[in-house]
């Protein structure tokens, strides 16, 4: 059972959040993050004419050059979606990072550095909606709402059938949406999203609404495999779905998505610590992969963005000069190269940043990952060969817009 309290009357107009003006919102806004949406799925769904709403919007001008942030990891941009600011500004530089004494998986909100654009829209008496695919985003999506006043609704599709009122807004999600609690490795998990967000858009009428999926197809199937066209099939009916019901709609992505294998379908990864152990004492560096989450069956902590800490300088530059020759390594950057160039916080990432090619996977060592559990052939994604995401709108942006937009800017296009 949901809190149905009426949203409370408001005399604000536009809130400034993390250093941009946004207008309260005259019609629900939506924004929409697809996990692992490489430009070419939506490309070979609509080409094979399975995303017919996609397609008119294509068709009307709505879709737009989009990137998403460095490292293409899920937490960096999902909570630069959600702040609307680089990393640099709200903390979250990877799935993982090293803190100095321990490393830490990035889903504390505390370790949040600024607002969401969710919780200060709340806090000036909107009513707001998350929905993720994956819990481990959940706390981080929900941070300072405030779910006793039946204004914020905030639960993760994985764990539906274990909400709460006090803790998420909402009493068994499962049940009030009516559909069962789907598998982490399924599409059904995120169509939960979709048709959990389409029932609480009409139901509760809410001024926000985030929606973010898993990049479980995405991992497991290329853009012209039926596993992928029927999901973006699935997709295309519930964006139409959501527009249909009068949402202010951007849809975006976290990230794209590669092959990382050779012509014969094999992982290609280098091995970073297999490679320093020849060269170096193996606790004088610490290699940390930022991809490192729950979800190993996706991507087995493979990415194509890789850190290492080092304690000596000197040692520091040695190691990015052995590193730099191996092949599937397209760059190796200084702490501030990266920093500066990605708009990372300098405060949570590595000594030097390893940057693999497009079709390469960083690790540790052969022992440190089972490529047993993947569902296909390796995919994934880090690097820069996955910046490029689509951006696409239910309404025309304004003609003064920068022609390069990054998928932080969406909740700012939408309320404008």
């Amino acid at each position: 059972m949901m809190n149905k309290m009426k949203n409370p009357e408001s005399t604000m107009t536009e809130l400034t959040i993390n250093g941009r003006l946004y207008k309260k919102p005259v019609q629900p806004v939506v924004v929409i993050c697809i996990d692992g949406n490489a430009p070419e799925y939506f490309l070979s769904a609509v080409e094979k004419g399975r995303m017919p709403f996609i397609k008119q919007l294509i068709a009307q001008g709505h879709q737009h050059e989009s990137d998403c942030v460095i490292p293409s990891f899920t937490n960096p941009n999902n909570m630069s979606i959600i702040t609307g600011v680089a990393p640099a500004q709200h903390g979250i530089c990877g799935n993982f990072y090293f803190d100095g004494q321990q490393d830490v998986m990035m889903t504390n909100p505390d370790l949040l550095k600024a607002p969401t654009i969710l919780e200060a829209f709340h806090q000036a008496g909107t009513k707001v909606i998350a929905i993720t695919a994956k819990d481990k985003l959940r706390a981080m999506l929900s941070h300072g709402l405030d779910f006793s006043n039946g204004n914020a609704i905030c639960f993760s599709s994985e764990l539906a059938n274990k909400t709460t009122v006090k803790e998420h807004g909402i009493d068994n999600a499962e049940s009030v949406i009516g559909m069962p609690t789907p598998d982490v490795y399924s599409p059904e998990l995120s169509e939960f999203v979709f048709r959990a967000g389409a029932k609480l858009l009409e139901q509760e009428q809410p001024d926000l609404m985030y929606l973010t999926t898993t990049d479980f197809i995405q991992h497991t199937f290329v853009p012209e495999q039926e596993g992928a066209l029927s999901f973006y099939e699935m997709l295309d009916g519930y964006f139409a779905r959501l527009h249909q019901l009068g949402a202010r709609m951007v849809i975006t992505a976290d990230h794209g998505m590669n092959a990382k294998t050779n012509e014969r379908g094999e992982a290609n990864i280098v091995f970073i610590d297999e490679i320093l152990a020849e060269y170096f004492p193996v606790n004088s560096y610490r290699t940390i992969l930022p991809i490192t989450d729950p979800y190993v069956a996706h991507h087995s902590a493979l990415g194509s963005f890789a850190a290492i800490y080092v304690d000596d300088q000197a040692l520091a530059q040695d190691i990015g000069k052995v590193l730099s020759q191996q092949k599937g390594v397209a760059e190796v950057l200084t702490k501030n190269e990266a920093a500066t160039r990605f708009e990372l916080d300098p405060e949570r990432i590595g000594d030097l940043i390893l940057l693999g090619e497009p079709d390469f996977v960083l690790g540790k060592s052969k022992q440190h990952h089972d490529l047993g559990r993947l569902h296909g052939t390796l995919r994934s994604h880090g690097g820069v060969s996955e910046q490029r995401i689509p951006l696409v709108t239910n309404f025309v942006i304004p003609e003064n817009t920068d022609p390069l937009l990054r998928n932080f800017d969406a909740f700012y296009l939408a309320m404008q």
